[in-house]
């Protein structure tokens, strides 16, 4: 079980592979932030209770309808895409709950846009998905310009307060740039060959699931195969019709399957890879993957990679084609198909087991609790938001340089318990150029650049 902590709950679990050592053919591809102890994360709550397993978030007895609003999370790296998924129950057919997110935009926040629901779509609307800085193209953030920052509001209903309560335990967002199909080094992606490894699993072909959708369903195909491959009992038929999206008229809406297997018992996120070699780790520990692939193999379609073969071949399980099971497509048109598409793909875990571990460069990110994050608006005129997290209460303090090191203003100088904290910065009065923005907080040190620009 999931143990809940007093602080801000964001992990960086896909970043924790040892192959990450190596030059990264992705050098604009980031991580997937996650949420797990949603609860101790929201700011504004009406109607909303920590489940009894403490878990989960639910609505309060005799209520049919809620919301939180969760503390602004921020991103280590600014972007401008991004990949929401959660993890949940609607335990009825007369319940459900929306997941909405927004973005800075001028000097406060945008409207808030609609990322998708779950299960029934009961909702009297279902809510923007844009706005004058960007939008949700189905279950994929784009936005105008770099951000750093984002919030996810929750929405709960159910028809009848007797009903048993929907509930959500994880939010995830996998964040990047616009370059993440362009700055790819095909070569040594090609060239990476992983030691062999085979998942087997009850194959499903998806054209013999039903005649009709089985043109449209190769997502909820894959993660039928995958949970098969946890000895899970799942309908494939069923498990496509749960994933269809009444809103959009569609199947494979991202984050819905993600939320569908989560109703099976796996812990699950959109995510991006950047080598055969990451995503063969998480084959090792586990996990499972489902890849979304496009030309030159296919102009979309999902498919359960299953392994590699003794000379790093990857081995999938493809449920287009009827002998699909063990398919082994040529590595570079494979390759191509995939990375070329920003190595999107399903991760999933069974429950409780989605690594949370940090590695590398990120490690003070999340296992010390301290952060002095990248300002925003960035060049700015005149003013800029800084954001930063301490993890134990104490003096801090948030100064600011210029080139020559004078100390041009002192934003904040006071004790401050654990948590995650924004000031302003006005330039008002200074001349362009560079500043250093510096974090003192018991003995964390930190300082990063920014660009006032009039």
């Amino acid at each position: 079980m999931k143990q809940p902590v007093f602080r801000v709950s964001i992990f960086l679990f896909f970043l924790s592979f040892s192959c990450l050592i190596h030059a990264q053919p992705y050098p604009d591809q980031h991580y997937v932030l996650r949420i797990d102890s949603i609860f101790y994360n929201i700011e504004t709550n009406q109607g909303i209770k920590l489940s009894d397993d403490s878990t989960s978030i639910m609505l309060e007895d005799g209520i049919t309808d809620g919301y939180a609003i969760l503390k602004p999370q921020y991103s280590q790296y600014l972007f401008n895409h991004g990949l929401p998924s959660w993890n949940g129950t609607a335990p009825d057919t007369s319940s459900s709950f929306k997941v909405q997110m927004r973005f800075p935009y001028g000097a406060s926040w945008s409207t808030w846009l609609t990322a998708g629901f779950w299960k029934n779509n009961i909702w009297s609307s279902y809510g923007a998905t844009s706005y004058g800085g960007g939008y949700i193209d189905y279950d994929y953030v784009k936005l105008n310009s770099y951000r750093n920052a984002w919030q996810f509001k929750v929405i709960m209903t159910r028809t009848a307060a007797e009903l048993p309560s929907p509930t959500l335990h994880s939010l995830s967002f996998f964040v990047s740039d616009n370059q993440t199909t362009s700055l790819i080094d095909m070569n040594a992606i090609v060239n990476d060959n992983p030691a062999e490894i085979f998942i087997p699993t009850t194959f499903v072909y998806q054209y013999g699931v039903d005649p009709i959708i089985g043109g449209d369903i190769c997502s909820p195909t894959s993660v039928s195969m995958i949970l098969k491959s946890y000895n899970i009992d799942v309908d494939p038929y069923q498990f496509a019709l749960d994933t269809h999206d009444p809103y959009f008229d569609m199947f494979g809406i991202w984050p819905r399957v993600v939320q569908n297997a989560s109703e099976f018992g796996l812990d699950g996120a959109v995510t991006r890879y950047r080598t055969w070699s990451e995503a063969r780790e998480v084959l090792e520990n586990g996990g499972r993957i489902a890849m979304s692939v496009g030309l030159p193999l296919y102009t979309g379609h999902l498919l359960m990679l299953a392994g590699f073969t003794s000379d790093g071949r990857p081995i999938v399980h493809d449920p287009a084609k009827s002998n699909g099971y063990s398919y082994i497509f040529n590595k570079t048109s494979l390759s191509q198909s995939w990375f070329s598409k920003g190595g999107i793909a399903y991760t999933f875990y069974p429950a409780g087991l989605f690594p949370t571990s940090v590695k590398e460069d990120y490690e003070d990110f999340v296992a010390d609790g301290y952060n002095l994050y990248q300002n925003y608006p960035n060049p700015f005129n005149p003013s800029t938001t800084i954001s930063f997290s301490i993890l134990k209460a104490g003096q801090t303090k948030i100064s600011v340089f210029d080139m020559l090191g004078r100390e041009v203003a002192i934003l904040i100088n006071d004790h401050l318990n654990a948590g995650v904290y924004t000031t302003v910065f006005d330039g008002k009065g200074l001349s362009s150029g560079v500043y250093i923005y510096r974090i003192e907080s018991g003995n964390f040190v930190k300082s990063k650049q920014m660009i006032l620009l009039k």
